[in-house]
């Protein structure tokens, strides 16, 4: 009688504890970290959209999740920013571009990480394929050097005389040579020549426009690089300074005063970034999440920044405009 006494005892000690336990895990509160090279001005809209996300899937942030939000402010700060988030014992990082994500590699290869956007991860060297990524990494590609040649396309329609164009980059990005393979077809084609220059820092930007127009460049083509995200208002000045029609990767360059944009919607991206936070927290691995290829596009033109440099769209291109600055 004493033996069974005993069981019965260990049982229900062990049945309490389990619950015990089980309880206190499901009142755990997720904690998100979102790091960024960006400022918290420049990425108030992208953010937004990843906390709609989250508000969709059911999730109230101080309530049922916690997200750490971490900016750089185009610093040097982001290795730092990076360990903290890790020290913190995040359950996600979510990352807000290819820099970012970098440092979120370099200071963990356990806790999941989420790409909001990436040009091109796989020549990044943060997944093995978009179907299988392999690692501690998922999340979307902006499919960035594969639309470049689209926007050396819709330059020649706005700029039918076009014959030379600037390519500003960044030639420490793997995925520039990527892009540049999509241009050059597309040049070929329209019978364009090209000229790559250089972008390291923004202290580069002035010496690249005055380059493009002694090299007697048409246009320039802006590939996607955070140097040259950081400094959307100048570019956009020296553009006007340098009466150059520019078209770049995404709206917001166009939203601070560039002429045009052919892209991703990168608010889209970030909130399906929710989607991707959201199959982690239920259980899901980053390496069996295959990484998601945009399905929006869009085309932005600003007609004040064309009437700046004294350019007419023509109609047949301002008519597949998604939207229009006037």
């Amino acid at each position: 009688m004493t033996k069974k006494i005993l069981v019965w005892l260990l049982v229900i000690f062990f049945v309490a504890n389990v619950s015990v336990a089980q309880a206190q895990q499901a009142g755990k509160i997720p904690r998100i970290g979102y790091l960024t090279a960006a400022s918290p001005s420049a990425m108030s809209a992208r953010i937004e959209a990843f906390r709609q996300g989250l508000r969709e899937l059911g999730y109230v942030e101080g309530k049922n999740i916690v997200i750490e939000f971490r900016f750089a402010d185009y610093s040097d700060r982001l290795p730092a920013l990076a360990a903290q988030l890790v020290s913190l014992k995040v359950d996600v990082i979510v990352t807000g571009g290819r820099g970012a994500t970098r440092r979120a590699k370099e200071a963990t290869g356990t806790i999941p990480i989420v790409m909001a956007q990436d040009p091109d991860p796989i020549a990044d060297g943060f997944i093995a394929s978009l179907a299988r990524p392999g690692g501690n990494i998922t999340g979307l590609s902006t499919l960035a050097p594969e639309l470049s040649g689209k926007r050396l396309e819709i330059l020649k329609e706005v700029v039918p005389k076009l014959s030379r164009v600037a390519v500003f980059g960044t030639s420490s990005n793997p995925s520039d040579v990527q892009a540049l393979k999509e241009i050059e077809p597309a040049a070929a084609v329209f019978k364009v020549k090209l000229q790559y220059l250089n972008v390291p820092t923004p202290k580069d930007i002035e010496t690249a426009f005055r380059t493009a127009t002694k090299g007697r460049a048409d246009g320039v083509l802006m590939l996607e690089r955070a140097v040259l995200g950081s400094q959307r208002a100048q570019v956009a000045e020296l553009a006007v300074k340098s009466r150059l029609p520019v078209i770049y990767s995404g709206r917001a360059s166009v939203e601070a005063g560039g002429l045009m944009s052919y892209g991703v919607n990168n608010l889209d991206l970030d909130r399906r970034a929710a989607t991707y936070v959201d199959k982690i927290l239920k259980g899901r691995t980053p390496q069996d999440l295959p990484v998601e290829q945009p399905m929006r596009f869009e085309f932005i033109v600003n007609l004040k920044a064309a009437k700046a440099i004294g350019l007419t769209i023509p109609p047949n291109v301002l008519v597949r405009a998604d939207r229009v600055i006037r």
